[in-house]
């Protein structure tokens, strides 16, 4: 059994318990081990390029050290994913881009809910990076931090960006822009009527479709 690593690149255990929750449904359809963890020496959240920076050498100590069979980056920033990318040879996904790819299949322009508004303009970058930039309807922020997330019931603000989204910005897919948002996915898009993108979810399901594939790098 091969087995898929999910690295909550921050310290929050909280997070990690979430995503855990969110990746039942795949841990139940697939023959891939997941498991998830979070990195101890790291900030309680991921919310500026400098904490953006400073999980880089921490996610590549996580690496380095296990002998899974795939990664995951389970930051939206996906914090140094072409370095990691370059010290293994194994799979590694990051759920931003995950993300993006899984909305491109879906939908013609993606909305994201950012957890706070300097993730905007990193995410831009990141798009433009990717040359993704024109498929994007908008990227509006619930502009809370990761602890007021994990420690509050945000359904309502998370629907109400949505609805934003949708209907002044012309998304038919919301990418939820964070790895502890995904809790939300299914109630909201129940209510919305449009798909929406775990990207957690993501990542995991493009991970276990590489290595049912035996892609190669």
């Amino acid at each position: 059994m091969s087995t898929i690593l999910v690295i909550n690149p921050n310290s929050s255990v909280s997070v990690t318990q979430s995503m855990q929750a969110c990746l039942a449904p795949l841990k139940a359809s697939t023959a891939h081990n997941i498991e998830c963890i979070e990195l101890a020496k790291s900030p309680p959240g991921i919310e500026t390029d400098a904490h953006v920076a400073e999980v880089i050498p921490n996610i590549l100590d996580a690496v380095g050290s296990s002998d899974a069979d795939a990664f995951v980056l389970a930051c939206f920033s996906d914090p140094g994913i072409d370095r990691v990318r370059a010290a293994t040879t194994k799979p590694v996904l990051g759920i931003a881009e995950s993300a993006y790819l899984t909305a491109l299949s879906l939908g013609r322009r993606f909305g994201i809910i950012s957890l706070g508004p300097s993730s905007i303009a990193r995410h831009l970058r990141y798009l433009e990076a990717l040359h993704l930039h024109h498929r994007l309807a908008a990227d509006r922020s619930i502009d809370m931090t990761v602890a007021q997330l994990m420690a509050t019931d945000v359904v309502e603000t998370v629907a109400r960006t949505a609805r934003l989204l949708l209907d002044q910005d012309g998304a038919d897919v919301i990418i939820l822009g964070c790895a502890g948002l995904g809790s939300y996915r299914a109630k909201l898009q129940e209510t919305l009527g449009i798909p929406v993108i775990d990207p957690v979810q993501a990542g995991v399901a493009l991970a276990a479709n590489h290595l049912d594939l035996s892609y190669k790098r």
